[in-house]
């Protein structure tokens, strides 16, 4: 339990405190505090990670080779991403640039298998107890179980979906968790006959149900636009690979920037330039950084990365369903970009439906089957490998020694260029709906919901595990207790009020 008092600055503006410890439904911890004025109104809104963050430092000192699998370890639910994007640095070190056709075949059945899991785990296990209950729902359904039991088809098709993108990890990287199948140069082992034929058996129903989770999540925004339109809007620049002919690409490409209208910032910019683009600004309250393009600076130069940035930055998506859907999606929006915080998920289910047509075609590639592995040229002292995780633009960069020894390790996760985008839909939220004394769990979840529509991997962002019961405590500008709520691991919630 982890009561929150108020700090001495906010106890001289006569500010109130809310803290909720830690945000739930999430992957890690984080919590989120508030400052209320004496009219109730919001004066500060904070997402807060409270862990340390040690994997750039002791990935220091460690042979290169060993890197694609250790970093793997920063996360439970998207270990393919920083395993692909570890291994695509060091393609660079080891002088293999390109890669050959089978090892870049395996690669993307991989990562799009990946991104396909876990798009299916955010959406039918995280989201939709949110968004098929409603947010003021009883706590003890909104969880898979509670649609399980109300709507089984819908919990069912949400399993064998990211059963299915766990298949693809395994039949490629050797293990559904934290496998081995790419090493700095390639692959270490083609696809098996008999994991093409188990995958080609499967992939056409998995695009149907695929189909169908964008219906679903279209009908919700069809069934409520108000909400679904305004629930945590926040306005933010857009930030992520492209195809060098501007299609959306989830493994490789150049970096692409869109101004909060869409128009472009830059384009064309190559991903080993990164460090020209975007700097980060470290703030005392939490562990995470703030990204920022530099040609803005910190203030201005925030932005949004992941399937709402990725659906709207890129000019086309290169497989016909999704790209129909992509099409629904940007003219949903009136001619102007979409940025309100729920609109992730129906972007994320566009994004679901392009990764099973992307692997459908891929299983047809012979060169899945047998060709060179591994290649090695010349070496070179660093590299910067940047890929498209589930959760947006991931960049990996590393120096090693002559020694073959890490020497400077640097992780932008996707969840910390989310960081202010975060920051400002709870804000927007809190604004709208937090509006008086009475704190209810409904209220202390319409928070959550705005953070859980980014998705965020806290653990990615932050490398650490954390506890998940959760206190939130209303004091007024003296320190006293004026409410209390407390929800535990198992979801339970209960008043403790104010003291007698």
């Amino acid at each position: 339990m982890n009561l929150e008092t108020a700090s001495p600055s906010a106890q001289a503006g006569g500010l109130r405190r809310v803290a909720i410890d830690p945000v739930s439904r999430v992957e890690g911890h984080g919590k989120v505090t508030i400052l209320l004025d004496a009219d109730h109104r919001v004066q500060q809104v904070r997402l807060h990670i409270v862990e340390f963050r040690g994997f750039e430092k002791f990935i220091e000192g460690r042979p290169y080779w060993e890197v694609p699998v250790m970093v793997q370890r920063l996360c439970g639910i998207c270990p393919v991403s920083h395993h692909l994007a570890a291994s695509k640095a060091f393609d660079r070190v080891v002088g293999a640039m390109p890669i050959s056709p089978t090892a870049e075949a395996m690669r993307r059945l991989m990562h799009y298998g990946q991104v396909m899991q876990s798009h299916a785990l955010h959406f039918f296990y995280l989201a939709s107890p949110d968004l098929l209950f409603g947010f003021d729902s009883e706590v003890g359904r909104r969880n898979i179980v509670g649609v399980a039991a109300a709507y089984p088809e819908v919990a069912k098709q949400g399993v064998l979906l990211r059963k299915f993108g766990q298949e693809v990890i395994r039949a490629t990287a050797g293990k559904r968790i934290h496998g081995t199948g790419s090493v700095p140069g390639g692959v270490n082992k083609p696809l098996a006959l008999e994991d093409k034929a188990l995958l080609q058996r499967d992939v056409a129903t998995m695009k149907r149900w695929a189909q169908g989770a964008v219906e679903l999540a279209k009908k919700l925004h069809a069934a409520d636009p108000a909400l679904y339109d305004r629930f945590g809007s926040a306005p933010a620049a857009m930030l992520s690979l492209v195809r060098a002919d501007g299609a959306m690409d989830l493994y490789d490409g150049v970096i692409r920037a869109r101004d909060a209208d869409g128009s472009l910032l830059f384009d064309g910019a190559s991903d080993q330039g990164y460090l020209d683009l975007i700097g980060e600004e470290v703030k005392p309250w939490t562990y995470m950084k703030f990204p920022f393009l530099k040609s803005r600076g910190p203030e201005a130069g925030w932005y949004r990365v992941g399937p709402l940035a990725r659906v709207q930055n890129c000019d086309f998506i290169p497989s016909p369903l999704a790209e129909a859907e992509r099409r629904e999606f940007i003219a949903w929006g009136r001619g102007a970009p979409v940025h309100a915080a729920l609109a992730y998920h129906w972007a994320r289910m566009i994004e679901m439906l392009h990764c099973v047509e992307v692997i459908e075609t891929l299983l047809e590639a012979p060169e899945l089957l047998a060709g060179e592995l591994v290649r090695s040229g010349e070496r070179r002292r660093g590299g910067i490998g940047v890929i498209e995780a589930p959760r947006g633009t991931l960049i990996h960069h590393y120096e090693v020694g002559a020694d073959d020894l890490v020497t400077m390790c640097n992780l932008i996760v996707s969840t910390t260029h989310n960081n202010q985008a975060m920051n400002e839909a709870v804000r927007a939220v809190a604004r709208e709906h937090l509006d008086g004394h009475e704190l209810t769990e409904g209220l202390l979840n319409r928070i959550e919901v705005a953070i859980r529509a980014y998705d965020p991997c806290l653990s990615c962002a932050t490398h650490a595990i954390g506890r998940m019961p959760l206190v939130a405590t209303l004091l007024d500008h003296e320190g006293r207790v004026l409410d209390e709520v407390e929800k535990d691991s198992q979801g339970g919630f209960t008043r403790t009020g104010a003291p007698t």
